[in-house]
């Protein structure tokens, strides 16, 4: 090897032009070197997340009950529950249940028999052990109805039993093809709750300082001057059986209401929000922002009560009520082509089934017709009115005499005394006496020409027979003229998107002579006050099904009353069999064409016009990765696989 002495001896040699081309020449090498290295580190290594890095999201509302026990009442809550909770098994963001504290599960042929096996050294977050007890106690406090909670239902008549210190087993009364969805419910732990009295379940503590098995843990609650919650800041759960979370602290920024939510995005106080609408968001889409579209089971419709309208029994009406409505047009001014048209209660375009055979496409001449038909004609102001003869509750039928004693007498009475010339005593008793003889008398002789003369009579009997009668009913029980004018109420949530659908389908529906009034209502409000006594003539509201199509809930004729939720109170023999059959069923094969069948009958029915199910709008700032969730049950379930987020990366050789 040259001494440093030789290499300056060597550059001395060189003349210019041989230096510049050694100089070239080694930079050429160095160069190569260094590129051929970093070509074989990038194509032998990989960049795979990393932990760390915080993530920010905005909510709207504020908690109230950290616990899956109560927490299905509130979004918020959910929010909360879906981070720091988990189930039996879990939804996987790709339209899947998988196990999730399971390890594994078996049903019985019959459908009537679950049973799961845990998964080895399960823990809470507080370090204790969670074992088959916790599941038991926390299906036994939903079960029981001095806790009140609204996921109560889906317990009912279920028998659970531990089978090991690993399994425990499920026994329905009845088959069931959605209980593995009920699975996913979240789990309390007995060592923290099992000294808190049923009575004082919504009331405990407990409820702000959970304690879970799900991939996060609560850090810390911050609360306003008026003990109101602000945010809640939540670090990796270390006792987690799935994978250890990569973004090291997740914080929800909770807000009054969904202007300050958007301001709060606006200004680049959060990163991420959920989003009603992404038209007034879409100058972040350019800095820094992506939208992320998430199906969900979900449709919006206008749900028809014709117990509050007697209008609304009429066929050719509702008929004409959906083809008067202009579905595209609904999606493309309101959700900016953010969603999909809906024609039947069970979205055949999420879970693959055939479409209806009936659709009713916008035709606003149809409607007319239809309406036409139904007997409610045009005005001259565009409005529509029927009039209806409506017959009497009472007539006269029967022969009345001196000594008759009856209700019929008192309808006499009563009649007679309207003219104080035939009757001037006007005593209603019932009873046939003299002094109500004369006055028929007196009656028949007033009319002759249309009572006496046609018999042959010169003078009055006094004797209520056919002629008498006739007159009788003519004057006194004349059926009468009711006017019925084309108009509904429609009442719905006071939020911005329904408001818009609710007044652009009264536009429509006025160019077919329809008029409508919007009562809008806060949810609480709406749910008390309006849905649960059925108060409301139309109700424009959303429907959500789950994972495993079920619409049971919102269509059979048993769900009509609270705490059902069948809207629009419908009610059909044969839609009652179809719906049991696909609950009861583990046959996918028959369950599809059971709901094939029961949409196609209820479609022609019309007991609703069904409008659009909207995509789950997701804003996230660009810096969070590995969001790939597709299809969600409910908006909470968009962290359903959290666990994979990331914010950070590194590379490893592969």
């Amino acid at each position: 090897m040259p001494s440093k002495l030789q290499w300056r001896q060597f550059l001395k040699v060189l003349n210019k032009r041989e230096r510049n081309v050694f100089f070239v020449l080694s930079f050429l090498v160095v160069f190569s070197l260094v590129f051929l290295s970093i070509n074989f580190y990038l194509k032998n290594t990989e960049v795979k997340p990393a932990q760390g890095g915080d993530y920010i999201e905005g909510v709207a509302g504020s908690p109230r009950f950290i616990t899956p026990i109560y927490a299905a009442a509130s979004d918020t809550d959910r929010d909360l529950t879906e981070l720091i909770y988990s189930g039996l098994m879990k939804y996987d963001g790709k339209g899947g249940i998988i196990p999730d504290l399971a390890e594994s599960y078996t049903v019985s042929e019959d459908g009537k028999i679950f049973e799961f096996y845990l998964k080895e050294s399960l823990f809470w977050s507080d370090g204790e052990p969670l074992t088959v007890d916790d599941i038991i106690f926390t299906i036994k406090i939903l079960q029981n109805p001095s806790v009140r909670s609204p996921l109560r239902a889906n317990w009912l008549a279920v028998k659970v039993e531990k089978i090991s210190e690993l399994g425990i087993k499920f026994e329905l009364s009845n088959p069931s093809a959605v209980f593995l969805e009920n699975c996913t419910q979240e789990i309390i732990p007995e060592h923290v709750w099992k000294d808190v009295s049923y009575q004082n379940f919504p009331l405990s503590i407990y409820n702000l300082k959970p304690i879970g098995s799900g991939p996060y843990k609560l850090k810390e609650l911050s609360l306003d001057n008026q003990g109101n919650i602000k945010s809640a800041e939540l670090v990796p759960n270390p006792f987690y059986a799935g994978n250890t979370p990569n973004i090291q602290e997740i914080t929800l920024l909770f807000f009054e209401d969904e202007e300050k939510l958007a301001k709060a995005l606006k200004s680049g106080e959060i990163d991420g929000a959920s989003a009603s609408s992404t038209e007034e968001y879409q100058d972040l889409l350019k800095k820094g922002f992506s939208e992320n579209q998430i199906s969900l089971p979900r449709y919006f419709a206008i749900f028809f009560n014709a117990e509050k309208s007697k209008i609304l029994i009429e066929d050719n009406v509702r008929l004409a009520l959906n083809y008067a409505t202009d579905k595209e047009t609904l999606i493309k001014d309101v959700l900016s082509d953010r969603g999909e048209k809906v024609s039947s209660p069970i979205l055949p375009g999420i879970y693959g089934f055939a479409e209806p055979k009936t659709e009713y496409n916008f035709d606003i001449e149809k409607a007319k017709t239809l309406l036409d038909e139904a007997g409610f004609v045009e005005k001259g102001d565009g409005s529509r009115e029927k009039v209806v003869q409506k017959t009497p509750a009472f007539q006269f039928k029967k022969d009345l005499k001196l000594g008759s004693n009856n209700d019929d007498v008192s309808e006499l009475q009563k009649c007679l005394a309207k003219d104080l010339e035939v009757y001037p005593e006007g005593t209603v008793s019932g009873y046939f006496g003299e002094k109500t003889k004369e006055a028929v008398i007196r009656f028949q002789e007033k009319y002759k020409d249309e009572i006496l003369t046609p018999s042959g009579l010169t003078s009055g009997n006094g004797i209520v027979s056919k002629n008498t009668r006739e007159k009788l009913n003519e004057l006194c029980t004349a059926p009468s003229e009711e006017v019925l004018a084309l108009s509904f109420t429609i009442a719905t949530v006071d939020k911005p998107e329904l408001v818009k659908v609710a007044t652009e389908i009264a536009e429509m529906w006025r160019l077919a002579g329809i008029n409508i009034e919007i009562d809008t209502f806060d949810v609480s409000t709406l749910e008390q006050d309006i849905i649960k006594p059925r108060n409301y003539e139309m109700l424009l509201f959303g429907e959500v099904l789950g994972q495993t199509p079920d619409p049971f809930p919102f269509w059979h004729s048993s769900q009509v009353e609270d705490p059902g939720l069948n809207l629009a109170g419908y009610s059909n023999d044969n839609c009652d069999k179809l719906l049991e059959e696909n609950r009861q069923s583990l046959n996918e094969e028959k369950r599809e064409e059971a709901l094939e069948k029961f949409q196609n009958i209820l479609i022609n029915d019309a007991p609703a016009v069904f409008l659009y199910s909207p995509s789950y709008l997701y804003l996230v700032s660009d810096k969070v990765k590995g969001i790939d969730t597709v299809m969600i049950t409910d908006s909470s379930k968009r962290f359903a696989n959290v666990e994979n987020w990331y914010i950070n990366t590194k590379r490893v050789w592969k």
